[in-house]
């Protein structure tokens, strides 16, 4: 019998676990299970090994469980959704024919879900599902109003209202977050998962685990001696860490 490869990824640790142990619990045929705490470990392991079916938060740090949607589907896998969206949201999900399971994941609904997967699996069925991601992609965006239109930081003693066309990158640095322009440095108490749920993913990218990127202040992606990859930015003369899986997203544009 083929091992049988599940991806789950979810930012939250007891979610994560509980989820583990409950696809464990109910499914006892698969061989293994890697769990992901981000959006950018996620496509990472998708990319060393690629899972029969994946099991992806919506919102997680690094890439969204779209994007790492799509990885799993290029490679032949299936996908089931976990969110914490409202009734509004969920119907975009029943609408597009994709699995989801809200959260807290109850086993009685995983049980269902673990049944369809086990069924499309033995029938070697892959749905088209690009054009479906793409629907879910627009309709669970924030709106254009309720995006971040400038920030708000502490400079020394001062306050600057800094414009987002201004800024080529957001770094976390312990309780705060690095807001870095051309001229200067800046120090905000919003977290990088905050600071994405409010930015046009057009615009800005989160290209490591620490790390948020204006996209048009990309230069260029070089990879080290030591495998590690560092992205050079127009108006900067330090470089920033960035994962593996940008040279994947960059190579796609």
């Amino acid at each position: 019998m083929t091992p049988l490869h599940l991806l789950v990824a979810e930012d939250e640790a007891p979610q994560r676990e509980a989820l583990c142990r409950l696809l464990r619990e109910l499914w006892p045929q698969l061989d293994r299970i890697t769990a992901c705490e981000d959006g950018i470990a996620a496509l990472e392991a998708v990319a060393e090994n690629a899972p029969a079916a994946a099991f992806l938060d919506i919102r997680m740090p690094g890439l969204g469980g779209l994007d790492v949607a799509r990885a799993v589907i290029e490679r032949g896998g299936l996908v089931v959704f976990t969110t914490a969206y409202d009734a509004h949201a969920v119907a975009a999900f029943e609408a597009g024919a994709v699995d989801y399971l809200l959260k807290p994941v109850r086993s009685e609904r995983l049980v269902q879900a673990i049944t369809r997967l086990r069924e499309r699996l033995a029938a070697r069925q892959r749905p088209p599902l690009t054009a479906v991601l793409d629907d879910l992609a627009r309709r669970l965006a924030p709106p254009p109003s309720q995006r971040i239109r400038w920030i708000t930081a502490a400079i020394g003693d001062q306050v600057r209202m800094i414009g987002l066309d201004e800024i080529v990158y957001f770094q976390a640095e312990d309780k705060y977050v690095r807001v870095a322009t051309s001229g200067e440095d800046a120090l905000i108490r919003l977290s990088l998962k905050e600071l994405l749920a409010g930015l046009d993913p057009e615009q800005f990218w989160q290209v490591h685990r620490s790390v948020v990127v204006r996209v048009a202040a990309i230069d260029r992606l070089r990879k080290d001696e030591l495998g590690k990859f560092w992205l050079s930015l127009r108006g900067r003369t330090d470089r920033v860490p960035a994962s593996p899986s940008l040279q994947r997203r960059l190579r796609g544009m």
